[in-house]
């Protein structure tokens, strides 16, 4: 009921213990864009970077390697991901996210906020977590990747 077999048990165990280091170094070496601002792609890969270590810990079919092999993978997409953006226009387009202003002069600009699925109370909120009480106060909103700055 709480195990299989002490041999499984063991295993995962030295697994753990195996894939750690490799885990370790697959994040330092995707370097801070892992740990930091994320775009779709980082957020997918710092996911998937989670995810395989529980994979090959759990799953007996998936071999070592056959999962360190995936996070270095996962890795050099990411790097590819962040290189690309910065030689190619088209790429930049498709992979990084534009901000948007959702308030301008106090007033909200209710179709940037439409389009960006933002409500007027999200705005609110993002105007008092920054300490400013009245929207006539604030210059502008900015939805930026990582979050709205008042």
């Amino acid at each position: 009921m709480f195990f299989d077999s002490w041999n499984e048990l063991l295993r995962v165990l030295v697994m753990t213990e195996l894939a750690s280091p490799i885990l370790v170094a697959a994040v330092r070496a995707s370097g801070k864009r892992t740990l930091s601002k994320m775009n779709a792609f980082d957020l997918v890969v710092t996911v998937a970077l989670g995810s395989t270590p529980a994979t090959i810990l759990l799953n007996r079919q998936v071999a070592l390697w056959e999962g360190a092999l995936a996070l270095v993978s996962l890795v050099v997409l990411q790097f590819v991901t962040a290189w690309a953006p910065v030689r190619f226009r088209s790429v930049r387009r498709l992979v990084k996210s534009e901000p948007a202003l959702l308030l301008y002069e106090g007033r909200m600009l209710h179709e940037a906020m439409r389009r960006q699925r933002v409500a007027p109370d999200e705005v609110r909120q993002a105007i008092r977590a920054q300490g400013a009480g009245a929207l006539e106060r604030v210059h502008a909103v900015v939805l930026r990747r990582t979050a709205a700055s008042a």
